[in-house]
This record gives structure tokens, C-alpha cells and sequence, in this order.
């Protein structure tokens, strides 16, 4: 399936109607993917970051999650709809959850009890999903060495990694040689909103691309990390004129 590819400040987003089924053919074929969710606290975070920026040139799949991503798309003509990868990630695990053994998961990151709470909702859903490991964020030098071992002998096939931008996104390019078929995704806060211990925007902020707004309201710590959004709008603005 041929997959379109824009540049937006120089990064690369890929561009499809429908990412699952891309992903879920290279699951099939056994072909490793990191897939990031990029927004433009991201991008703008790639501007002063070259290890991440270097990850995000790599990755095999990049996709618009957030809002200003796709507004930085349509000021260059690209129709393009947003894709959360929240959503994305639910939908993988809802393929993993029919192959069964054959696409074993594996969750990481977050806290204890969270990370836990949203693997054990996620079995409840899907009676045949296959779990091979369930570690939390917060650990030792030596759980960590401990981690990166099990997931070398237990090869799952979807690896989801919940450590915040850009901490995961770098961990998987540091350590997905130990599962080269496997499809890794940085889920972010996911956990959290799986657990219950978060919600998501109300579908009407979600439409209106209100999402960020939501989020600052539940985490108002995240105010100096949102002045990003005004930068990457002006550079938007700008690139649009050229």
C-alpha cells in the first residue's frame, strides 16, 4: 500500500484516510514499526531537540495527531483528518485481541496501579487478547535491564509505551532492535485514560480540535509546555506564505 509522505517544519507525516490497516499488513508480514503521534508541541520540541528530531525522521510511520498538525497540512493544501493515537492504538489492540497468541502486547510504562488497571480493562474487552508483560514507568537501573530482557525472550508483536513525549519516543529508538517485528507506539497518557484515572475531551471539543485545551484543564501544570502551540502556529503561518 503506498503511502503518501508531507513535510511539516521539516518532519515527515505520513498521510493516509486509514492507518490500521497499513499497520496491521506490516504486523502480518512481520516488518518492525515505530509509529509516532506527532503534535506541535512535538515538532516545535524537534526544533531544539536534534536526538528526537533524528527519531522522528526515521520512524516508519508518522502520523497527525494533533490539532496544529493538521491546520499546518490544510494551509498547504493537504485535506488531511486528524488521527488520535489514542484511536489508533485501541485499534490495534483490537486486532491483537482477535489473532490472539499470534499477536501477543506488551504494556509499558506509566504508573503502577494505572498501567495495571488499563491492561486488565483491555483483557476484560477482548477475552483472547494475549498479554506478554505489563511494566510500569518507574524503574530501577536493574528493572529496567530486567524489562529490555524480558521482552527479548518473550518477542510480543505490539508494543505499546506510555513514558510521555519525548522520553518514549527515544526509548523505542533506542531498544527496538530487541523485538525487530514487533510495532511500537508511544501511547503518551493513554494508561490514564483507560484506568479511569483521566477522561478525554467531550466529543465536541474533540471536533472543534479543542482537545489541547481540555487536557491543559485536567494537567494546568502543562501551561509553559502549551506556549509551544502559538510558535508553531506563526511558523505555520509563515511556511504558508511561501
Amino acid at each position: 500500500m503506498a503511502i503518501e509522505q508531507f513535510r511539516v517544519l521539516g518532519l515527515p507525516v505520513h498521510l493516509l484516510d486509514d492507518y490500521t490497516p497499513w499497520l496491521v499488513s506490516r504486523l502480518q508480514q512481520g516488518k518492525g514499526t515505530q509509529v509516532v503521534t506527532l503534535n506541535a508541541e512535538m515538532a516545535m520540541q524537534a526544533e531544539e531537540n536534534e536526538a528526537l528530531a533524528k527519531v522522528f525522521q526515521q520512524a516508519e510511520l508518522v502520523i497527525p495527531d494533533g490539532a496544529g498538525i493538521v491546520f499546518y497540512l490544510g494551509l498547504q493544501g493537504k485535506r488531511q483528518q486528524r488521527c488520535p493515537g489514542i484511536e489508533l492504538a485501541a485499534s490495534l489492540l483490537q486486532q491483537a485481541g482477535e489473532w490472539g497468541e499470534s499477536c501477543a502486547v506488551f504494556f509499558y510504562g506509566g504508573a503502577p496501579d494505572v498501567v495495571q488497571t488499563a491492561a486488565k480493562v483491555w483483557q476484560e474487552k477482548l477475552p483472547k487478547l494475549a498479554i506478554a508483560g505489563i511494566w510500569d514507568g518507574y524503574l530501577s537501573p536493574e528493572a529496567e535491564a530486567q524489562l529490555k530482557a524480558t521482552l527479548k525472550e518473550q518477542q510480543p508483536k505490539l508494543i505499546l509505551v506510555g513514558l510521555g513525549v519525548p522520553r518514549q519516543e527515544l526509548w523505542i529508538a533506542q531498544n527496538r532492535h530487541l523485538c525487530p517485528q514487533a510495532t511500537w507506539i508511544g501511547v503518551g497518557g493513554s494508561f490514564d485514560i483507560w484506568a479511569g484515572v483521566k477522561t478525554r475531551a467531550p466529543v465536541w471539543m474533540q471536533k472543534m480540535h479543542l482537545e489541547w485545551l481540555y487536557r491543559l484543564y485536567q494537567e494546568p501544570w502543562r501551561w509553559r509546555r502549551m506556549m509551544a502551540l502559538p510558535q508553531f502556529a506563526l511558523k505555520a503561518l509563515g511556511d504558508s506564505r511561501k
